[in-house]
């Protein structure tokens, strides 16, 4: 039996201590770099050279980003590119098209995948919306994502928690038109999503209460992609659900539409 690849998690934070723990769990080799912050005297180049050795030096096989977005992540997927790791990236995606599409080809030049981790999609409701809804055409998707807690990150909502959403309806439903998006923080707790007509519902997941073991199934999807399964959850995919956001998020007020079918 192959010995399943060991882990590098990048980041000290309690995301962080979450996927160390959560591969502990599951038999995999963990080791960590907690020191991820660019100095101020550092230039850019220094920094990846870095990061990268100390991946490197880790003896890991996949490197996990367990920090928040911002200018940062590219460089840092970079360094793990060069120091010849498969990368895994906490959504929301943010990156411009440019460096999505030069961290592509680096990553393609080197055989290696670059993940980005969109939990929800491998709940079971999902998945059977994949074969049961035929990319929803003819359909609209909606789904409201609200927190009681108040933000303490620097992510706008639409790219935080809408991104959850819309990447529900990339992987599910495509084609789907979209009638509803509601995201917020301070807000009663409510995590759903729907597809169905103008006139009722005809799909509805409530996943407040989650109790799946979602992010043990995208480590299951990841590591057998390395071994030649389809995986869809790659930079292009990412690149997709960062485009509806935009679009959402210069919508006019009222009911957004994306993609009306």
């Amino acid at each position: 039996m192959a010995e399943s690849p060991s882990y590098v998690i990048i980041g000290q934070g309690r995301w962080a201590h979450t996927m160390c723990d959560i591969l502990t769990a599951e038999r995999r080799r963990t080791t960590s770099i907690g020191e991820t912050r660019r100095q101020p005297s550092e230039s850019e180049s220094s920094y990846k050279s870095r990061l990268s050795m100390a991946m490197s030096a880790s003896g890991a096989q996949i490197a996990w980003l367990c920090v928040p977005p911002g200018l940062h992540i590219p460089v840092m997927v970079e360094a793990a590119i060069s120091a010849g790791l498969h990368t895994i990236v906490e959504k929301p995606w943010l990156c411009s098209r440019s460096q999505t599409e030069s961290l592509l080809a680096l990553s393609k030049a080197k055989r290696l995948l670059v993940a980005i981790h969109y939990e929800y999609c491998l709940l079971e409701s999902v998945e059977s919306w994949r074969h049961k809804f035929d990319e929803g055409v003819g359909l609209y998707f909606g789904g409201r994502f609200t927190v009681s807690r108040p933000d303490h990150s620097a992510i706008l909502n639409i790219d935080n928690l809408r991104s959850h959403l819309l990447a529900i309806r990339a992987y599910a439903v495509p084609k789907a038109g979209v009638a509803e998006i509601r995201c917020g923080y301070g807000l009663p707790d409510e995590r759903s999503a729907w597809v169905g007509t103008q006139d009722r519902r005809t799909g509805f997941i409530d996943f407040l209460e989650n109790h799946e073991p979602i992010i043990q199934r995208f480590i299951g999807r990841l590591e057998a992609a390395l071994k030649g399964a389809d995986f869809p959850f790659s930079l292009e995919f990412a690149s997709r659900v960062a485009d509806d956001v935009d679009v959402l998020k210069w919508a006019q007020a009222g009911t957004a539409r994306l993609g009306m079918p």
